[in-house]
Parts: C-alpha cells; sequence; structure tokens
C-alpha cells in the first residue's frame, strides 16, 4: 500500500508541476488535509502529512546510533497513520516501544519575519524533536496536542530535516494507554495498540506578537461573551479586535488594548443559542493590531451561546432540564485504529449516532481530535471530554504526574468546544490513598481551567469528589434491573461499591455505562468474540431485551440520563449498535424508537 501511495503522489507531483493539476485538488489526495484546528483557523499553515520515512528501534540504541542525524530511513509511513494501522501503510501491530520518523520539509521564504510554529496533533507517548540534528524539545503524553517555535531552527526558503523520536511503553503502568492490549491478541475491552504520530502534523507562520490563544466563555444569563487571550508576545500600543458575526454581518465587536488574559467582553444583542435543537454557531474573527494599527495577525473562529449547569439532582442546558440518552462512542476505526480514514467519517459517526436516536456520547478512553468536536459543534451533539486514564497504575506517583500533565493539557486544547457539557477525568478506578489524592488533584485542577462544565471525576466507580455521580451496571435482566436501581436503605441511588466511595449527595445521577448486548451479525469477528452476558437467540429477543432495559432507566426517578455501550462493535467486542465497519446491524428505525424515549419525570418539570 505505501509503494501504491508513493507511487501515486509522484504522478499527481508531476501533474501539479506540468498544470494539468490544482493546488486544491492536489491537496484532496494528500492524508486528511482538512485545517485541524478549525476554532482557531489562520491562513498561512502547511499540511505535513503524507509519506515519512521510519525505523522501529527495538533494541533502543537509537541515539548510539545517530538517528537525529538521520537524513532518512528505508521504510516509508503514511502519516497521520500509526504504524499499527492499515492506512499506516506498514500493519505492525506488535508491541513497539521505540522508533524513529524522518521527513524533509521547507519553510516559505513569504514567512521571513515570522513566528514558524510546529504542531503534533498526537502522538503516542513520549516523544524528542530534532531539527538538522538539533534537539527542539521534548513531549509527554499520548492523546495531547503540542507545538514548538522552531524560528530559530530553520531559514527561511531552505529545506531542513525533521526527525522524530518515539517511546511508547504502555506496559510500564506509568503511562495512560486508553484501551490498548497488553497482550499481543486484542482481548476483552482492550484493543489493537496506537504508536508514535497519530494525528495531523501541520507548521502555521505567525506574527512575532500573534495571539497564542483564547478562551471562551459564553454568558448566556448577560447575554455576553467573554474572549480572554493569550499572545505570543506584547508590546505597547498593541490592540485587539474582536468581531462576533452571524453569517457574514457582525452584530458586535470590541476593540481593548491587549494585555495577558485580560477579557474582552461583548454584549449580543438577542442572542441565539446553541443546543441540540437548534446548533447555532457565532464566526469569530480575531486581529491583532500594532501601535500603527496595522493588522499583525488575524484568526478565524467560532463560538456557541450555550450553558450547561446543575440545579439539585438535574442538568440543564440553557436553562432547560436536559435528559442525557448517550452512547458510548471509544473511536476505534478497522482501517485506521485511532484515527479516523477521513474528515467524513469523524461526521458520519456523530450522524449515525443520531439516527440510532442518542443525543450524545461519553467519548470513551481516547482523546478525540478537534475535528471530531468541530462536526458535533456543527451538527448539535452533546459529548463528554474524557482521558485515556486505563493502564495507569493507582497508587505510583509517577503516574499521578504524567496523567495530571496530559489531562491539563486535554482541558486547555478542548474547552471552547459549546458540545462538550462535561469533562471525565477517570473511567472504573479503585481505591487507595494515591488515588484518591490522584482524583482529588484531577478534579480541582480541572475546575480551575474551565469553571463552567459539571466534572464526573471517576466514571462507574469509584468517586471521591464529583459533581454528577456515576454507575456501570450491565445486568441483562430487566426486572433484576430494575430491583438493583430501586433505592434501598443502605443508599438512595445504586453504585458500584458503596464502601469505597464518595457517598451520593444528590447530583444529577447517570448510568453511564448499560446494555452492552451481544449480537453478531454475519461472522464473529475473533474466536475471543464476546459481549455482556448471554446474548440473545434471535433479532425479537435482542429488540425486546434492549427495549426493556432502556425503559427501566427511564422509569427510574433520580435518573438524569444514561449511556448505552456502545455505538459500534470494536474489534472483538461484538455489541455496538453499528458493526465495526459501520455497517448496519440492525432496524435503525426500531432502534432510534428506543434511544428517542424521554423519561416522564423531565417532561413534566416546569420550564
Amino acid at each position: 500500500m505505501k509503494r501504491n501511495y508513493a507511487l501515486k503522489t509522484s504522478m499527481l507531483l508531476i501533474l501539479l508541476t506540468a498544470g494539468f493539476l490544482t493546488v486544491s485538488s492536489f491537496a484532496q489526495n494528500q492524508p486528511r488535509p482538512e485545517y485541524p484546528r478549525p476554532q482557531f483557523e489562520r491562513s498561512e499553515w502547511i499540511n505535513l502529512n503524507g509519506e515519512w520515512s521510519y525505523a522501529f528501534d527495538f533494541s533502543k540504541s537509537g541515539m548510539e546510533r545517530d538517528l537525529p542525524n538521520s537524513p532518512g530511513f528505508k521504510d516509508k509511513i503514511i502519516v497521520p497513520f500509526c504504524p499499527e494501522s492499515k492506512l499506516s501503510g506498514v500493519g505492525y501491530t506488535d508491541f513497539i516501544e521505540a522508533m524513529w520518523y524522518q521527513r524533509k520539509f521547507e519553510i516559505p521564504e513569504r514567512w521571513n519575519g515570522k513566528r514558524v510554529v510546529l504542531h503534533f496533533g498526537g502522538v503516542d507517548y513520549q516523544s524528542d524533536l530534532y531539527i538538522d540534528g538539533k534537539l527542539v524539545g521534548s513531549h509527554f503524553g499520548g492523546t495531547s496536542s503540542f507545538n514548538y517555535d522552531i524560528t530559530k531552527y530553520i531559514v527561511f526558503g531552505k529545506n531542513h530535516n525533521l526527525v522524530l523520536a518515539v517511546k511508547d511503553d504502555v506496559r510500564s503502568r506509568e503511562q495512560p494507554g486508553g484501551k490498548q492490549c497488553f497482550s499481543l491478541k486484542s482481548a476483552g475491552c482492550s484493543y489493537t495498540r496506537t504508536t508514535g504520530i497519530w494525528q495531523t502534523v501541520w507548521m502555521e507562520a505567525v506574527a512575532k506578537n500573534g495571539l497564542k490563544d483564547c478562551f471562551v466563555l459564553p454568558d448566556l444569563d448577560n447575554s455576553k461573551f467573554v474572549f480572554q487571550p493569550a499572545y505570543f508576545g506584547l508590546e505597547r500600543g498593541m490592540k485587539l479586535s474582536v468581531k462576533v458575526l452571524e453569517g457574514t454581518k457582525v452584530v458586535a465587536q470590541q476593540e481593548m488594548a491587549a494585555a495577558q488574559n485580560i477579557p474582552c467582553v461583548i454584549t449580543i444583542k438577542n442572542p441565539k443559542t446553541w443546543s441540540p435543537e437548534s446548533p447555532f454557531l457565532y464566526d469569530v474573527v480575531y486581529q491583532v493590531l500594532d501601535s500603527k494599527n496595522m493588522v499583525v495577525d488575524e484568526v478565524k473562529g467560532y463560538a456557541g451561546m450555550r450553558k450547561i449547569h446543575i440545579e439539585g439532582n438535574k442538568l440543564y442546558l440553557n436553562n432547560k432540564p436536559v435528559f442525557l440518552r448517550f452512547v458510548l462512542d471509544q473511536g476505534f476505526y478497522p482501517d485506521g485504529i485511532w484515527t479516523a480514514p477521513s474528515d467524513a467519517a469523524l461526521k458520519q459517526d456523530i450522524q449515525m449516532s443520531m439516527d440510532a436516536g442518542f443525543n450524545g456520547a461519553r467519548l470513551h478512553q481516547k482523546v478525540f481530535e478537534q475535528r471530531f468536536h468541530y462536526w458535533a459543534d456543527k451538527i448539535g451533539y452533546l459529548t463528554w471530554g474524557e482521558s485515556s486514564s486505563w493502564g495507569i497504575t493507582n497508587n505510583s506517583i509517577e503516574s499521578a504526574r504524567n496523567f495530571l500533565s496530559e489531562w491539563n493539557e486535554i482541558v486547555l486544547r478542548d474547552r471552547n468546544f459549546p458540545s462538550i457539557i462535561g469533562w471525565t477525568p477517570f473511567n472504573e478506578t479503585s481505591g487507595s490513598v494515591q488515588h484518591n489524592r490522584m482524583i482529588t488533584d484531577a478534579y480541582k485542577t480541572t475546575k480551575m481551567i474551565d469553571p463552567t462544565r459539571p466534572i464526573n471525576d471517576a466514571s462507574g466507580y469509584f468517586h471521591v469528589m464529583t459533581d454528577l455521580y456515576t454507575a456501570h451496571n450491565y445486568e441483562q435482566n430487566p426486572e433484576a434491573l430494575r430491583k438493583q436501581l430501586t433505592p434501598g436503605t443502605d443508599s438512595p441511588v445504586f453504585n458500584n461499591n458503596n464502601s469505597k466511595q464518595a457517598p451520593y449527595e444528590g447530583q444529577p445521577y447517570i448510568l453511564d455505562e448499560y446494555g452492552g448486548i451481544k449480537w453478531v451479525a454475519g461472522s464473529a469477528f475473533a474466536d475471543n468474540t464476546w459481549g455482556y452476558g448471554s446474548g440473545p437467540k434471535t433479532l425479537e429477543e435482542y429488540y425486546d431485551r434492549l427495549e426493556k432495559l432502556t425503559d427501566v432507566i427511564l422509569s427510574i426517578d433520580y435518573m438524569s440520563g444514561y449511556c448505552y455501550t456502545q455505538l459500534t462493535d470494536v474489534e472483538q467486542e461484538q455489541n455496538g449498535i453499528y458493526n465495526y465497519n459501520r455497517t448496519k446491524k440492525f432496524d435503525m428505525s426500531r432502534i432510534h424508537k428506543i434511544f428517542s424515549k424521554q423519561p416522564a419525570s423531565f417532561l413534566n418539570i416546569s420550564k
């Protein structure tokens, strides 16, 4: 596959040079060509996806062999797909604890005088960047995005050599790995691993004193947006201009002296809200002006006017009660593993979920790329942001350090997406002193970074400090499930272990994993294919069980939502609403009828 891709790319370059092909049509043949950061878009950028050279380093001797200065390796890989995936052209699925990437790149002469920032959407797990043999920097964290200002390492108009060293020891129990399997063969609810680059690599030209980031806080009750900017640098006389648009019409704007993290507050008359029913988004244009009032930096983004808050044991969206009809989405793909084969595939997954009757998803044990959140914003799809916390031991200070630094970067990156209405740092944890400290620290730092969203500290168990109270229950008998969810004398709600976690204190309660009913359409994916409990023998039995389990949850007064396991089959775990390849398993009209039901208790709440 890699040879076919290289040949295709060469032919495209020949056609492009000869004038038979336009730049836009050439870009369409580049893997994942779309702008990777849609909330903060600049016009001057270059996508570095495509063919790179690589070498595995099983002996971990790359430094001794002077690989940072390598002009290129023998084998080729298609970035941004991980070497375990088919789309990478490699398809090596054994453990890869170290590898090296290499490619040449050129800095356009027209960028002279600006900063050049090199971005990595995701590299699992540790990476060291070298340009022309010089170490630029190191990053830890397999699912958080990062970047480097490489201006001092490059010459404008010249070619340079980029080498990236990667280390990824998922079996160390010191790094978050999510659902990456500890054994060679995927088993249980763990699947094929992801090593190295798995999201877009790109670079952009930024003014010396350009905008670095901007935290957007929607204030629905006061009809305002609060923009909190951060800059690469500041000079006296600099100003920030922020324009809010509805289509092509500027509906509000503000200009202020530029200062680090000093808010720019803009009132919106008769604001349009963002919701699943009406996912309206305002376009935003940021401009940085110098002391001569010249625009030196321009960034385009968008914002949604929406509010999420808690009253008693209910969640409210835009001051109206909302019941979460979520599905578990693990974001695995047969050909790309953690990486969607295309931008359209991200959008399709959301549409498939909505076609099944869900109003959102718990994004499970993986940090989804920003393009997914963009489509959720555009379509009107609620989500929780989650980490890949599985894999770390709960009593290690090193694990806590690795987790917390990565989690902070995740929240900082994604806090502007209106479709994200909550954070879930952990999944199914067990109690210990170090565990409790880690969860408490994650809760507190998340609140400091983003005070606007509720936090589900540990999905299922064990809760330590949480705004949402969640539990997992895969009981397959509807009447047994009803009995378990009915409040008892020892606890007013069902939980997974009452003696080992913080007691329920009246928070919104969500059964954020249930169902998982096994159904294989056609042949089994593997000899260890499974689902929760005993699978139904007929399709009618499947529909009946699914509806009755869901009806039980809807009938429980203290319930604020559910999350069904899961959207698609994932390798040997075949309990999805859809097959792993995204084809249909069921009559979707019947599935939609079940998951689109609303509980009577919510319908009767006064607005």
